[in-house]
């Protein structure tokens, strides 16, 4: 399965953590979601490559940033 990696900014706690995998987590096709607060990544997993665009408006309707991937 691929996996993509995402910076996120604007995390800081575990209810930042269950929000955006909710959301990510709703988008077609993805099956994992994996979220580093440390690090501020956000790791999409997958039947195929996510669409960056979907990813982005998921995060930010959550309330938070994709700066980028990683």
């Amino acid at each position: 399965m691929p996996a993509t990696t995402y910076a996120v900014s604007g995390m800081s706690c575990g209810h930042c953590k269950a929000t955006l995998t909710r959301a990510i987590g709703e988008l077609d096709g993805v099956s994992g979601v994996e979220v580093d607060l440390d690090s501020g990544h956000v790791t999409v997993t997958g039947s195929a490559e996510p669409d960056d665009a979907a990813v982005a408006e998921a995060v930010d309707e959550a309330g938070y940033e994709l700066t980028g991937r990683v």
